[in-house]
């Protein structure tokens, strides 16, 4: 496989702003090849944050591109949005906004056998938080391998004030998701893989897989709580999640 031909094909479509076809159209890729060029796309991009974000952790994301496991991506550098400051629509291909639940670690987590205990009691703070999505397929387009490949579609993230975990039932947590004042969709914790901290929990076993442990002070969006929605100039997004607070997102 010519990781870097298909690692360039990615970078350049993020550079450029247009779509492009999924790359499983031309290969037979594997998940591993699929991680190997997301790698490689992070480096061309100016390297990986200290920000991770998981996709297709919730039913109704795996319903929506029609896959059927988690997948994992990390921002680059200059990704994030903070509170108050308008996204910027116009950078992105063909963006989306999706509610989220974030864990900032206080411990490293590594290793085969991590569970979502351990994540809860590394976990530093919780935070609300928006993900915004920019597949560079065509239609969000693509499978599996594909989207991973993609970097699990990152392209920007922004997140509300840390909260302390201990005594939260991060499964009860109930999610309003909002855009222009009207609600577009309600859900709970339990969405994410039955509890948030074990998609956190996934992500760190998938990284051992990799050779790769997960360092204290990560921030990890640990997936949607909802189904993406179209965004656009114009549009204000918010998220609200119980005791955790809200965070919003004007488009510009």
């Amino acid at each position: 496989m010519d990781t870097d031909r298909f690692a360039d094909r990615l970078a350049d479509a993020v550079r450029a702003r247009t779509a492009v076809a999924p790359l499983t159209e031309e290969l037979d890729l594997t998940v591993d090849d699929a991680y190997a060029i997301q790698d490689a796309v992070i480096e061309r991009l100016g390297g990986r944050s200290t920000v991770a974000k998981l996709g297709l952790t919730s039913r109704a994301k795996q319903e929506q591109m029609n896959v059927a496991e988690p997948i994992y991506g990390w921002f680059v550098d200059g990704s994030a949005t903070d509170i108050g400051q308008p996204l910027q629509v116009d950078r992105f291909i063909q963006p989306r906004a999706e509610p989220e639940i974030a864990f900032l670690t206080a411990e490293p987590l590594s290793g085969p056998g991590v569970t979502a205990a351990h994540v809860l009691t590394a976990t530093a703070a919780v935070l609300p938080a928006l993900d915004i999505l920019d597949s560079r397929y065509a239609g969000y387009r693509f499978t599996l391998p594909d989207v991973a490949a993609d970097n699990a579609s990152a392209a920007s993230f922004c997140v509300g004030d840390p909260i302390p975990v201990a005594g939260i039932d991060l499964r009860l947590t109930g999610c309003v998701f909002e855009r222009n004042g009207e609600l577009v969709a309600t859900a709970a914790g339990a969405a994410v893989l039955e509890h948030p901290a074990a998609a956190v929990a996934w992500f760190v076993r998938k990284l051992h897989a990799r050779g790769q442990t997960l360092p204290a002070g990560s921030l990890v969006l640990a997936g949607a709580l909802t189904a993406a929605i179209p965004i656009t100039t114009g549009d204000v997004v918010r998220v609200t999640l119980d005791r955790l607070g809200s965070v919003e997102l004007s488009c510009r």
